[in-house]
């Protein structure tokens, strides 16, 4: 853990944001994206590494194997209980140098203009929400993922 980063703060439960915890086991903990105060587009996700490491590349492969099927399940629950018909995946590492993967919903009816991982967000359709209704999508989510077992 590193005392100065982000992503360890919000892990130790020092640092608030919006939503609930979707999952967490060793390796990986899921929650939905904060704005910041402002709306949050609603089934933008991220997958935080447990371990403060800067990339994929310093995964460890039981980390490597957990982050992949946590993010396969998510994506099958954000088209399941959200409705979007394409899931984006997304590492930058520019702003918070601890991995984390950004999962990004895009629902039926954007215009192709808006596609992409956060040009979703300027649709006339993005799924803009309030606090309460993120927790709502994240209660949605941690069900699909209790009740459909991947194996």
């Amino acid at each position: 853990m590193s005392a100065d980063c982000f992503i360890c703060n919000k892990h130790k439960g020092t640092v608030e944001t919006d939503g609930e915890v979707i999952y967490e086991d060793d390796f990986v903990y899921v929650g939905h994206i904060d704005n910041g105060g402002k709306p949050n587009y609603l089934g933008h996700i991220i997958i935080d590494l447990k371990r403060h490491a800067p990339t994929l590349a310093e995964m460890i492969p039981e980390e490597a194997k957990a982050f992949g099927v946590i993010m396969a399940r998510v994506s099958q629950a954000l088209k399941a209980t959200e409705g979007a018909e394409h899931v984006y995946a997304l590492v930058s590492g520019n702003a918070v140098p601890h991995l984390h993967m950004h999962l990004i919903a895009r629902y039926p009816n954007t215009p192709e203009q808006y596609w992409g991982p956060f040009a979703v967000y300027d649709a006339p359709n993005a799924r803009m929400g309030s606090n309460d209704e993120v927790i709502q999508v994240c209660r949605r989510i941690k069900q699909f993922l209790k009740d459909s077992p991947y194996e």
